[in-house]
């Protein structure tokens, strides 16, 4: 029962921290046609205190608040928008997976890897990856979902004409840029401290910190 009940504490915790990123300006920071957000952060916490049950449930939540910005509800994302005009039933599915996958598989990374090297050091690589693979799936979403929408190819002839080199990859790594820098380092230091502090508290099992 007890249990239960931080579980519960956690991901109500979590939760509020998750909306209160995506209603106000303070978890979205708007740069060209992305943001930075610092969103996965919740995601990354939640993994590392509940592990893959944490992760996916704070990662569906983010996904549906991310849809929900499609529409202007919360803060309004440009792309998101012209990507529902254009099919919103995908413009779901590449808002919403991505990130229920990131946090499910980040929620198994760290169960894993906390068993072998300990929870502190696991929680900043937990963070790290929330963030990467945040990035990852989502980018590689919108190619799947949109490579072939006027929208989606505008933005690669932009990417073009200041750029030398060519390549999907290329295209998705600079896109991206600085925001998926700033995103990472962001989540991996401030969900390992967090991670760290909970393991130092004993709020979290004290034999994932032996190797």
């Amino acid at each position: 029962m007890k249990g239960k009940t931080k579980s519960i504490v956690i991901l109500g915790m979590m939760t509020a921290l998750l909306l209160l990123f995506s209603f106000t300006p303070i978890g979205t920071i708007p740069v060209g046609p992305l943001s930075i957000t610092l969103n996965v952060i919740p995601i990354a916490i939640a993994a590392i205190a509940l592990g893959p049950t944490g992760g996916f449930v704070m990662g569906s939540l983010f996904g549906i608040l991310s849809f929900l910005q499609c529409f202007g509800i919360g803060i309004p994302s440009g792309m998101g928008a012209a990507l529902a005009a254009v099919n919103p039933v995908l413009a779901f599915v590449q808002r919403f997976v991505p990130r229920a996958l990131d946090g499910l598989l980040v929620g198994l990374l760290h169960k894993g890897l906390s068993k072998k090297i300990g929870g502190s050091t696991s929680s900043f690589i937990t963070g790290f990856f929330t963030a990467l693979l945040n990035t990852v799936f989502f980018m590689g979403a919108l190619v799947l979902l949109f490579g072939s929408t006027d929208y989606v190819k505008n933005l690669y002839e932009k990417f073009h004409q200041t750029q030398t080199f060519t390549g999907t990859v290329l295209f998705i790594c600079a896109f991206v840029g600085i925001n998926a820098v700033v995103e990472m380092i962001a989540c991996t230091i401030i969900s390992g401290g967090v991670g760290t502090a909970l393991y130092h508290s004993h709020l979290l099992p004290a034999e994932k910190e032996q190797a």
